[in-house]
């Protein structure tokens, strides 16, 4: 019997060559990168053995259902709204799926028809969702293995220009989807605290940003994002008041982002009047209504549209527009005929990490727990990755390495990653496994007690 695996990757960015390299260790695995671009899919496929791309274009059905039915398993690197047609293919051909993206609802509509024809859709092996699930649940089952309760938890993680590097005014480059980064940035969130549900508008999102203090040498923000309440259950810290998860900036860029969406840069439906040969003083002045394209005039209007906090705020900031040239006479490229996508095709040339540049994976979780004798302890588990400019970013080995570690213990049939249906590292039997390897490949995290209280 033939022991070959193949294996399907659709998406040729950032994150797929560790990913691949990973899979290529191993002598029976064969690798088809799929990539709307045949040329990209071939460059990343010449890296490595036993490796061939193609062109896919996802959107459509067919040419999907007779990639995904040749392959063992499929590993969807691809927009998350695409991994709900992925894993319906896959059902049609009982292929395994993974994915380094959250369960959403229409994955999770998906579990019974996955158990009905056998195979496992495993979701959240990246870095966050993934190496962080890794870590809490490891101290989160020591805790409960001494008897003591969890009774605030707290998981910060930041995709980061390496400090050195952060010499933009967002203090930001892009080591993923400029579209994706910033829009990550509008979401709600929701989270407990003390016992109480907690929710916070994505208008209010920025506002929210506080200096957060993770170790010496970083000045750091944390803001709250998207749903931290299913996390009480999915974790199992049913007795925790306060769970909130989030995510990390360099101090001075949330307030940064809410201007630009106040100024109406993020705004992601099609605008009529936008139109080529536009300059992006003109723009500007459309979107406050200015009276002209005079920067002293855009300026004036400015500070009165965006409400800075204060004239400090308001001169770094109009500073950072002039720097993104979003006040001056240049033409505007235009982009899907709206303005996130101009702007953020704006950023990605001024925003990219340039040679020899290194990014930084922060990752911390803040466990409060009590135990029986009531003394309180506080405990951190930290991340601190620097990417490699000869080799990977930390961003794309901490994503991509876990995803293929995860997928080929899959393909290896370990039990506790191997069941039908919907699955994600949420217990000790999926995140051991992974974990053990995901450190062999230099992804450490520092594990350690900050603070005791004795009972009063």
């Amino acid at each position: 019997m033939s022991t070959t695996k193949k294996i399907l990757i659709l998406g040729s960015g950032m994150v797929a060559p560790p990913c691949v390299e990973y899979l290529t260790r191993n002598q029976d695995n064969q690798i088809t990168i799929a990539s709307r671009t045949l040329e990209s899919a071939q460059e990343l496929a010449a890296q490595f053995p036993r490796t061939q791309g193609i062109s896919l274009d996802v959107s459509s059905t067919a040419d999907l259902d007779k990639q995904i039915a040749a392959h063992d398993v499929a590993i969807s690197l691809i927009p998350y709204t695409h991994h709900a047609a992925v894993i319906k293919s896959a059902i049609k051909s009982k292929t395994q799926v993974v994915t380094t993206s959250y369960v959403s609802p229409a994955i999770k509509a998906l579990d019974e028809a996955a158990k009905e024809t056998g195979i496992t859709v495993l979701n959240e092996v990246g870095v966050d969702p993934g190496v962080d699930h890794l870590y809490a649940i490891k101290k989160i089952d020591e805790v409960h293995s001494k008897g003591g309760k969890v009774r605030e938890f707290y998981s910060y993680c930041g995709g980061l220009p390496a400090p050195e590097c952060a010499d933009n005014p967002l203090g930001f480059k892009f080591s993923w989807s400029p579209r994706g980064a910033l829009l990550s940035q509008r979401n709600s969130a929701t989270f407990v605290q003390e016992g109480q549900v907690v929710e916070i508008s994505s208008e209010d999102l920025m506002a929210s940003a506080k200096p957060y203090y993770v170790m010496d040498g970083y000045e750091f923000v944390a803001y709250p994002n998207r749903n931290s309440v299913p996390f009480r259950e999915s974790y199992n810290i049913p007795e925790a008041h306060t769970v909130v998860r989030g995510s990390m900036r360099y101090e001075g860029n949330p307030a940064f982002v809410q201007a630009l969406a106040n100024l109406g840069w993020l705004e992601q439906d099609r605008k009529e009047w936008l139109k080529d040969g536009m300059t992006w003083a003109e723009i500007q002045q459309h979107l406050l209504d200015a009276p002209s394209t005079e920067e002293s005039v855009l300026v004036a209007r400015i500070k009165e549209v965006a409400k800075f906090a204060s004239e400090t705020e308001a001169k770094r900031i109009i500073s950072g527009l002039r720097w993104m040239d979003i006040l001056s006479a240049e033409k505007a490229t235009i982009v899907g005929g709206n303005l996130l996508d101009t702007l953020c095709t704006q950023l990605e040339k001024l925003m990219s990490f340039k040679e020899g540049e290194r990014d930084l994976v922060m990752l911390q979780h803040k466990f409060v727990v009590e135990w029986a004798n009531g003394e309180i302890e506080t405990s951190t588990s930290t991340l601190e990755l620097f990417g490699n400019p000869a080799r990977y970013s930390g961003m794309a080995l901490s994503v991509g390495v876990t995803c293929g570690i995860a997928t080929q213990l899959l393909l290896d049939g370990h039990p506790a990653l191997s069941k039908p249906g919907v699955l994600a590292p949420y217990h000790k039997d999926i995140c051991d496994p992974i974990r053990a390897l995901v450190e062999r490949e230099g992804i450490n995290v520092v594990e350690k007690v900050v603070r005791r209280v004795a009972q009063a």
